[in-house]
């Protein structure tokens, strides 16, 4: 880890060096008093791109000039649209552009993708989690028990942390797969945990899991535009994630969908289709018999909202220009220095509260997640009046995600100061 210091003058150093310094000004930053926020919740809802609003009204008025031909004219007919986004999505996810379809959102998605990969026969029935994954996660998973009239509590074996611990160790992960190996029909794991902030070993689970006969999938919320992805290499069987914490996409953006090549020309497996998902080239017949376009595409169902898939664009768009490895560089240079800054602060006010979210490379991300020993909610409450936006989780957690994009080494310097100064005063 670079040897960092705790001062303004060097933090404002980094700043001048950084090569992504001038992305922040394509962002709208939100103003209070008129003064900028310090927005630390891209894990949450990413900011705005200022080319949004462009992105859109284009839509709106390809809609005013053409109406419905608007899919087949125009500069960019919507017709096509969706190839703009698959090609930058598959260097931030680590795919074949062919194995992502960017459609619906992210829990819908998880349940068409279990409609094809969660197929219990008999002993083979049970799915295999994290605890604490997302309740959206455990209300899909439940639901999916049910649909197919089973116990949830019966087939559904979460993993835990160990006594005293928080994070989740992977040969725990391996143990309950090798223990559950003959009834497992699923795994479905976040990428990154929600909660803690731990990042989670894809490979050696995806390798683990198809080793003993079951599908491997991942919630990948936390994870896309966060973390370095290489779904296609991995070999994992299929992944959802949505577009609008890291990949700035806007509230209720469209969400995105991998899945692996092999199923691509699998008529033998099983999906809840639409017209959407129906081969393009005969798309139009309007005949009766599904046939799937032979990629991920075949997963879609409906028409897609040109809308959702502008402001997307307009988001993957500086992604691309920024360029996504060097992203990824700043992300970890602000989330070490964001972990050196905290250390000195534990260092001052001991026992005030404990970071949760491991801090080997390998397992973190941009999220640290503060567990609040007392009194957390009016730390929160008081770094918020300060000026920074974070997370509160109940009952006792502060979750902080700086983002290469956006956010500067001189905010977390700042941030630092904020919370020695707020405990300082006893809150």
């Amino acid at each position: 880890m670079t040897a960092f210091e705790n001062s303004l003058s060097y933090a404002q150093e980094l700043d001048a060096n950084d090569p992504l310094k001038d992305f922040r000004s394509k962002f709208i930053i939100p103003v209070h008093e008129g003064k900028e926020q310090a927005y630390f919740l891209g894990n949450s809802l990413g900011l705005q791109p200022k080319t949004t609003k462009a992105e859109i009204s284009k839509i709106l008025d390809e809609w005013g000039s053409y109406g419905v031909e608007a899919f087949f004219k125009g500069d960019n007919p919507w017709l096509h649209f969706h190839e703009q986004l698959t090609i930058p999505l598959s260097l931030i996810v680590g795919a074949l552009p062919e194995e992502i379809s960017v459609m619906n959102q992210l829990t819908v998605n998880l349940h068409l993708m279990l409609a094809s990969f969660y197929l219990p026969t008999g002993k083979r029935k049970k799915i295999l989690c994290e605890a604490k994954a997302f309740p959206s996660d455990q209300y899909m998973l439940e639901t999916q028990a049910k649909h197919h009239g089973l116990d949830p509590e019966e087939i559904i074996v979460e993993v835990t942390p160990r006594p005293g611990e928080h994070k989740i160790h992977t040969e725990d992960i391996l143990t309950a797969i090798n223990q559950h190996k003959s009834e497992l029909a699923l795994i479905l794991f976040s990428g990154l945990n929600y909660y803690s902030g731990q990042v989670f070993d894809m490979k050696m689970i995806t390798e683990a899991g198809q080793a003993v006969g079951a599908k491997v999938g991942f919630d990948l919320a936390h994870a896309a535009g966060n973390i370095e992805l290489k779904l296609h290499d991995w070999n994992v069987d299929f992944a959802c994630w949505c577009n609008y914490k890291y990949l700035n996409s806007g509230p209720g953006a469209i969400g995105g969908v991998f899945i692996h090549e092999r199923y691509h020309r699998d008529r033998a497996i099983p999906r809840l289709a639409g017209w959407w998902g129906y081969d393009k080239t005969t798309r139009f017949n309007m005949e009766k018999g599904f046939q799937p376009i032979p990629s991920a595409e075949g997963w879609q169902l409906s028409t897609p909202s040109t809308i959702l898939y502008a402001s997307h664009k307009a988001a993957l768009d500086i992604i691309q220009s920024a360029g996504w490895f060097t992203i990824l560089e700043k992300s970890r240079s602000l989330n070490d220095y964001l972990w050196h800054i905290i250390d000195d602060v534990q260092n001052e006010f001991a026992n005030r509260f404990t970071c949760i979210t491991p801090r080997l490379n390998e397992e973190k991300g941009s999220q640290v997640s503060l567990l609040t020993h007392s009194k957390g909610r009016k730390l929160f409450d008081k770094l918020t009046r300060a000026g920074f936006i974070t997370d509160w989780r109940e009952p006792d957690l502060v979750r902080l995600a700086p983002v290469p994009l956006y956010n500067t080494y001189e905010e977390v310097w700042r941030l630092g100061q904020t919370l020695k100064q707020i405990l300082a005063e006893g809150l």
